[in-house]
């Protein structure tokens, strides 16, 4: 992150704007992930799902969208869903509208389509494909977007790989190792993300890492990321797996990212996982950048932590926006 995207990010957060958005544009999904946090009964806070909400196409969906982004004014938006490409025509539609506005986009798929050639030109545009480990472990959870059919639609174009690690893979030694073997040296990958999963408070899944396996884990992608150089996680950022911030308000990244479920008007609390996450637990990449961020020190003594917070309370001093009324014909459909 550069020092003007910083100081623009600091300047939202004293306006009481969050700096970075994330919109589930549709509830719509080819796949059926066991473990998806999207479309857990909880998810939404209880009483309604991701699925059970109306969502938008075409041009209500554009124009939504944007409606959002030039309200809140993020310096960064993710695009996520269900999966996003759901709606291909209507993100080739807004992207550029994005980007011209000075939005950073982020898309997160699983590449069950292919995508614009043009994406991978796209300066200040993320297209980041969900994968879960290796092709006999993927296929399995994530059909019809399997290893063949990712390989064929990411084909010329230019993208970031998303893991999430689970148990499982840790208890097979050298599992991450082959996973970096296998797509680090394509020429379509600029760079691999792992994050952790993250449970609910109360879960006792086989996908949660016990202590001893994520303390083993910082040090094992301590050693890849030096044998990897697209593997693109900080020594900083890597070693906050070890102290994740234990609660939604001691987040950095909850507190600075609004989330929009697919009506564009629920939101998702405390974070993008929704429910009650277990933050002690927590193995989100994009908390574990902002922590560490914030663990460095100004000067050698000043926390950035501490200056951040500060910032937060003279933000949320400011009266807050009206929400837009609700389409009439959406609620009459």
């Amino acid at each position: 992150m550069k020092v003007s995207e910083v100081v623009k990010a600091w300047g939202r957060i004293l306006q009481g704007r969050p700096p970075s958005l994330s919109i589930e544009i549709t509830k719509e999904c080819p796949l059926r992930c066991p473990g998806c946090y999207a479309y857990d009964d909880q998810h939404l806070g209880g009483g309604v799902t991701l699925r059970g909400l109306s969502d938008f196409k075409g041009q209500d969906l554009i124009d939504g969208v944007l409606e959002i982004a030039d309200r809140v004014k993020p310096l960064h938006i993710s695009l996520v869903g269900g999966d996003p490409l759901v709606r291909y025509r209507e993100v080739e539609a807004m992207v550029p509208e994005l980007l011209n506005r000075g939005i950073h986009v982020q898309i997160v798929t699983s590449a069950f389509r292919g995508f614009k050639s043009e994406w991978s030109t796209m300066e200040h545009l993320n297209v980041v494909v969900s994968i879960d480990g290796l092709q006999p472990d993927h296929d399995v959870r994530r059909a019809p977007a399997t290893y063949d059919r990712i390989l064929k639609n990411i084909a010329g174009q230019r993208i970031t790989i998303h893991s999430t690690i689970t148990g499982q893979m840790m208890k097979r030694p050298g599992y991450l190792a082959e996973f970096l073997e296998f797509w680090t040296p394509k020429d379509e990958i600029r760079k691999v993300w792992f994050s952790v999963f993250t449970p609910q408070i109360g879960d006792n899944l086989p996908e949660m890492l016990t202590k001893e396996e994520r303390l083993r884990l910082v040090d094992e992608l301590l050693v890849l990321r030096k044998r990897f150089p697209k593997l693109d996680m900080a020594e900083g950022l890597i070693r906050q797996f070890a102290t994740p911030p234990g609660s939604p308000d001691k987040c950095v990244f909850a507190r600075t990212t609004a989330v929009y479920s697919a009506d564009l008007r629920t939101k998702v609390t405390p974070c993008q996982y929704g429910g009650t996450p277990d933050c002690s637990s927590c193995g989100c990449i994009a908390t574990m950048g902002l922590e560490a961020v914030a663990a460095h020190k100004l000067a050698g003594f000043i926390p950035v932590g501490a200056i951040f917070k500060a910032s937060v309370k003279i933000g949320e001093m400011w009266p807050k926006p009206p929400e837009p009324l609700p389409n009439p014909l959406k609620v009459l459909q």
